[in-house]
């Protein structure tokens, strides 16, 4: 008897701007990986698309070579997981495939007017209750909406059942388990969770939002946990051969998964195309007071639904892509580190980067971006710093907002996501909160959370507690900042904030 090859668990994580296939081992390790960025669609202003066939073709593309640089065989694979970014909306035909427009991304503001529309009584928080969100942008709900009073014969085709709705992760495993006539249509709690669509407490699609959104209930895929076996690759597609899909996490509940943040009082923050703080609350939703998200955190099998407290900021890391590809200040990301030290301090200049408006805590979608301070002085380099500081105070803004709404006071903050490499940044991250913040080894807390979900579901880890051992610190950054300089900068930053409102008339 020949003895069985090493096993591995796989996760694709598709992201806002690119799409990868990581490959990992029991230590939750990374074997081998494959990265490809997807064309970002600006067709009017405020309008943000992303091809939904070229993201698939690149999911499959990137598990290819993914595979071929670890020379691993496809029945080495245990399972796959998906991760994605929540919220970016996409509708097509399930007997052929295609889509009937590009995907609407959660960057996109074009549902504004109508989300003012559904609002009662001008509040955006009239169905906060039952579905954890304010009525904004952001969610997919609108965007459906929009999509089948905007788009030619849409509506016609949903009504005769061909006409199909998934975020990214529902679009890939469609593809995964076969395409038209074979795919699985799911999601699982933390991407439903994103719809306002679906109640909190039931974790079911809930009839009187799909009446007020107008969405037809069999567009919607069906709600599953975010670690239980879906279905099995399809044996004509990219492996071969059928391994099971068998985890499903939006990309910041999978943050929180990857770090293993599984206790309530524990938190992350990811710093990527957005910025995202969450709170582990366990099995209790607590509702915001201070403009945060209510959302699933995830759901392992027959377990109980776990909840967290989110802070979700739009700009990060594209801040960071946005000064070099707009203003030319940098020709590489992470040069802005470099041109950021070239200056002891932000000069006085504050960026407060409301390009999508601002989300949490204060969910104005009449805001745009300003800088302010500007003088003789200013130079690159205080833009460079400008630039970086504004994730770290959008940041405490959550920060301040998740303690007063949860009475848990963070000791310590665990981070992860691109920028994190960045030395400065998480510097003036603990020297602005005032505590120490924590980097694991393994950064890819995203694409791992996925994997672990996965692993979880085909018994490749078989509990959470080993999970919790794979983690590790990898690196502290401890506050060294005096009170008064931390409270004039902030003090700054908030008097900047207000500058943004009510721009857009």
């Amino acid at each position: 008897m020949k003895p069985k090859k090493k096993q591995y668990i796989g996760a694709i994580d598709q992201g806002t701007t690119s799409t990868r296939f990581v490959i990992f081992n029991h230590r939750g390790e990374i074997v081998s990986k494959h990265q490809l960025e997807h064309k970002q669609i600006y067709p009017k202003p405020d309008w943000v698309e992303h091809d939904p066939i070229q993201i698939r073709d690149n999911a499959f593309q990137v598990i290819k070579v993914a595979m071929k640089k670890a020379e691993i065989a496809p029945e080495q694979l245990a399972g796959i997981g998906v991760t994605n970014q929540r919220e970016t909306t996409v509708i097509w035909d399930p007997q052929t495939g295609k889509p009937y427009c590009n995907a609407i991304v959660w960057q996109d503001l074009r549902t504004s007017e109508l989300c003012k529309s559904m609002a009662k009584n001008n509040n955006i928080n009239c169905y906060s209750k039952k579905v954890g969100l304010p009525l904004a942008t952001y969610f997919s709900g609108p965007k459906i909406r929009w999509i089948l009073e905007n788009v030619p014969g849409v509506k016609k085709a949903a009504q005769k059942g061909r006409a199909i709705f998934g975020n990214m992760d529902t679009w890939i495993i469609w593809w995964l388990t076969g395409g038209p006539g074979k795919g699985i249509h799911i999601t699982d709690v933390t991407n439903a969770g994103r719809t306002m669509l679906m109640n909190l407490k039931t974790l079911s699609w809930d009839p009187e939002m799909l009446d007020i959104m107008g969405v037809p209930d069999n567009m919607l895929p069906e709600i599953k946990s975010s670690s239980e076996i879906y279905g099995y690759t399809a044996q004509s597609g990219v492996f071969g051969k059928s391994i099971p899909v068998a985890g499903d996490l939006g990309d910041q509940q999978a943050a929180l998964f990857g770090q293993t943040c599984f206790s309530p009082g524990e938190a992350k923050n990811t710093y990527g195309t957005g910025c995202f703080l969450l709170l582990n609350t366990g099995e209790k939703i607590v509702y915001s007071k201070s403009g945060l998200l209510t959302t699933p955190a995830y759901k392992i099998g027959g377990q109980p639904a776990v909840y967290a407290l989110e802070g979700s900021i739009a700009i990060a890391g594209s801040l960071i892509q946005w000064i070099r590809d707009n203003l030319g200040l940098i020709k590489k990301a992470p040069e802005i580190e470099n041109l950021a030290k070239s200056v002891s301090d932000n000069g006085g200049l504050y960026f407060v980067p409301a390009f999508s408006g601002l989300f949490a805590p204060h969910w104005r979608s009449d805001a745009r971006g300003i800088m302010v301070g500007l003088t003789h002085f200013i130079n690159k380099g205080h833009i460079a710093r400008a630039a970086l500081e504004a994730c770290a105070f959008q940041t405490k803004e959550i920060f301040n907002a998740m303690a007063k709404d949860s009475s848990i006071s963070l000791k310590s903050l665990k981070v992860d996501g691109g920028m994190v490499a960045n030395n400065l940044l998480m510097q003036f991250q603990s020297d602005i909160l005032n505590i120490p913040v924590i980097c694991p080894k393994i950064t890819e807390t995203t694409v791992l959370g996925a994997a672990y979900a996965a692993g979880l579901a085909v018994g490749f880890w078989k509990e959470q507690k080993e999970l919790e051992n794979n983690w590790s610190k990898g690196k502290q950054w401890e506050p060294d900042m005096n009170k008064k300089t931390r409270e004039s900068l902030y003090k700054g930053w908030q008097k900047a904030v207000k500058r943004t409102f009510d721009w857009v008339e």
